[in-house]
C-alpha cells in the first residue's frame, strides 16, 4: 500500500459518509412526507443543495486523485485529511434537517443552514485553491483561463446563493451551482 492508499482510505470513508448522510436526509424526507405527513413541503431548495454538496464531493474526490503523486503520510497530512472531509461531512450532515416533526417547509430549513453549509464549502474551495497555488506543478493547470472561468463561477455563485432573500433566486443559483458542475463533468 502506498502513501496515497493509505490517506485516500481515511478520506474515501469520510466522504462516502458525507455521500450516506446527504441521501439519507433526502430519504427521510421523502419518507415523512409520503408515509405520515403530507402536509410537509419539500420543495426545492433543500434537494438542489443536495445535489450540489454531492456534486462537490465528488470534485473533491476528483480532486485528491489528480494529487495523488504528492501525497505522503504523516501527523499533518492526516490532521488535514481529517479536517477537510470532517468539515464536508458536517456540511452534509446539515443539508436535511434530523428531525422533521417541527418542520411544514424544508426550503426554511435551507435559509437557516445555508449559510453554514455553503460557507463550509467556500472555505473548502479557498483552501483548495491555495494548495494548488503552492505546488509548482499543479499552479500552470490552475492558471489556465476554462479553470479560471470555472473557479470563478463557482466562487461567484457560492456567495450568491448565500446572500439571495427570495426562495426563486435561491432556485436560480442552486440550479445554476448545479448545471455549472453537471457542465463541467461532461465538457472536461
Amino acid at each position: 500500500m502506498n502513501d496515497f492508499e493509505f490517506l485516500f482510505a481515511l478520506y474515501g470513508l469520510m466522504l462516502g459518509l458525507s455521500i450516506a448522510e446527504v441521501l439519507s436526509g433526502l430519504a427521510r424526507s421523502i419518507e415523512e412526507r409520503l408515509q405520515s405527513r403530507p402536509t410537509l413541503r419539500i420543495g426545492w431548495l433543500c434537494p438542489l443543495l443536495a445535489a450540489f454538496v454531492l456534486l462537490d464531493l465528488l470534485s473533491f474526490w476528483n480532486a485528491a486523485w489528480g494529487v495523488r503523486s504528492l501525497v505522503r503520510v504523516s501527523g499533518e497530512s492526516l490532521m488535514l485529511v481529517t479536517a477537510f472531509a470532517s468539515a464536508y461531512y458536517l456540511a452534509a450532515r446539515l443539508v436535511f434537517p434530523r428531525d422533521l416533526a417541527q418542520l411544514t417547509d424544508l426550503d426554511d430549513h435551507f435559509f437557516r443552514i445555508r449559510w453554514i453549509v455553503l460557507g463550509i464549502l467556500f472555505v473548502l474551495l479557498v483552501v483548495q485553491m491555495i494548495f494548488y497555488a503552492s505546488v509548482p506543478a499543479i499552479l500552470p493547470r490552475l492558471l489556465a483561463p476554462a479553470s479560471l472561468v470555472m473557479t470563478s463561477l463557482l466562487a461567484v455563485l457560492l456567495v450568491a446563493a448565500m446572500i439571495v432573500r427570495s426562495r426563486r433566486w435561491a432556485t436560480v443559483v442552486l440550479t445554476a451551482l448545479v448545471g455549472r458542475y453537471v457542465a463541467g463533468y461532461l465538457i472536461f
